[in-house]
C-alpha cells in the first residue's frame, strides 16, 4: 500500500469515466503496506450521491492472477462477510488497466484498525474468520497461496547472503522442518479452502456500537489463496495475540480467538496436532518475506519496510517453546 505508481487527478478523472460513481473530490495515497499502490478515493455523482472507495494498482500481480482475489471478495461480500466489494465498470468488468498496471476500485469499509487489541477484539476476529472460511468453501475458483513453501524455497537463496551465521542456520533448519511437516499425514488431513493468509491487526477495522467495538470488516485480500485454514489462523494469532516487544503469545487473547472460531467451525484432531508447527510456518513465512522486502527493496514514494527482526524473534520463540493447543 505504498505509492509505487503516481497517478494525477486528471489521469484519475479520465479513468473514472468508465464507472458510474461520479468524479473524484478527494484522492490521497495510503502509506501503510509494501505490495501495491493504494489510494483513498472520495467521489460525488451529479445527483449528489457520494461514495468512499479504495483504488488499487497492482505492482506485482498480473491480470490473469487477480480474478481469484477480486471475485473471492465479491463472493464473501454476497455471503454476509464484511469485506470490500469490487465495483464494476459500466461494462461489468471489475479490473482494468491504469498507468499500465491492473487496477480496481473496491468499497471502503467503516472503522479504524486497533493497534492494541483486547481479548474481545481477538474473539471478533476468530468468529468472523470462521465465517469467512465457511463462506469461502463454496467459492469455485482455485489458486494456491503464492507465498507458501514453493515461494519460500525460491526466495531463501536470495536472502541467505545477507544473514549472520546463526540466522542462516535457523532459516535452513526451519525450512527442512517445514518441508517435513508439509509432507506429513497430519498436514495433509487439515481442512483447506480460500484463506486470507495476511490477516494482521492492521487488515481489520472496528467500529463502535453501543459502547462496544464491533468488527467493521477484513480487507487487503491480495495475498489470499487456497490453503490450510489452520495456517490462516496461525498467521492471525502470531500478530493479534502477541506482545509486540517480545513476540510472546498472550494466553487470554489466543484462547479468545480460538474459542470464538471453534464456536462457528469445529476444529479437527489434525489441527490440534499441527498447531505448534503451523505457528512456526506462519512465523517463517513473514520472516522470509520481510527479509526479502528489507534487503531487496523496491523504490516508492511512500514506503515503510517492516523490520524482519520481529518475525525472527517470533520464530525462535515458537521453536524453543512450542505453545500448547488451547482447548476451545
Amino acid at each position: 500500500m505504498a505509492v509505487f505508481t503516481s497517478v494525477t487527478l486528471d489521469e484519475l478523472q479520465a479513468w473514472l469515466t468508465e464507472f458510474d460513481i461520479g468524479e473524484a473530490v478527494d484522492f490521497r495515497g495510503i502509506t501503510s503496506g509494501i505490495e501495491n499502490t493504494n489510494f483513498f478515493l472520495s467521489t460525488r455523482r451529479k445527483d449528489g450521491a457520494a461514495g468512499e472507495y479504495v483504488l488499487t494498482l497492482f505492482e506485482r500481480l498480473e491480470f490473469q492472477q487477480l480474478p481469484f482475489y477480486l471475485y473471492l471478495m465479491e463472493h464473501l461480500s454476497k455471503h454476509g462477510v464484511p469485506v470490500p466489494a469490487p465495483i464494476p465498470g459500466r461494462d461489468g468488468e471489475i479490473l482494468r488497466p491504469l498507468k499500465g498496471k491492473p487496477a480496481c476500485i473496491v468499497t471502503r469499509l467503516p472503522g479504524t484498525w486497533v493497534p492494541q487489541p483486547s481479548a474481545w477484539h481477538c474473539a471478533e476476529v476468530g468468529a468472523y474468520m470462521a465465517r469467512m472460511h465457511l463462506a469461502g468453501s463454496s467459492y469455485t475458483r482455485r489458486q494456491p497461496n503464492l507465498r507458501s513453501l514453493p515461494w519460500w524455497s525460491e526466495t531463501v537463496p536470495q536472502i541467505l547472503p545477507f544473514l549472520q551465521p546463526d540466522q542462516a542456520m535457523l532459516l535452513q533448519e526451519e525450512m527442512q522442518f517445514q518441508e517435513d511437516f508439509f509432507s506429513s499425514p497430519a498436514y495433509e488431513g487439515l481442512p483447506y479452502g480460500p484463506s486470507h493468509c495476511d490477516l494482521f491487526r492492521d487488515n481489520a477495522l472496528f467500529t463502535s456500537e453501543n459502547g462496544r467495538d464491533k468488527l467493521g470488516g477484513f480487507f487487503d485480500f491480495y495475498f489470499a489463496g487456497s490453503d490450510k485454514w489452520l495456517f490462516d489462523i496461525a498467521v492471525a494469532v502470531n500478530d493479534w495475540c502477541v506482545d509486540l516487544d517480545t513476540g510472546a503469545l498472550d494466553a487470554e487473547r489466543t484462547g479468545a480467538l480460538l474459542r470464538a472460531y471453534h464456536q462457528v467451525r469445529l476444529f479437527c484432531p489434525d489441527e490440534e496436532q499441527s498447531w505448534a508447527p503451523m505457528l512456526r510456518a506462519a512465523a517463517l513465512r513473514f520472516w522470509i518475506s520481510r527479509l526479502w522486502d528489507f534487503r531487496l527493496p523496491r523504490s516508492a514514494e511512500l514506503l515503510e519496510a517492516h523490520d524482519p527482526a520481529h518475525f525472527e524473534r517470533i520464530l525462535r520463540l515458537r521453536v524453543e517453546a512450542p505453545p500448547p493447543w488451547l482447548k476451545a
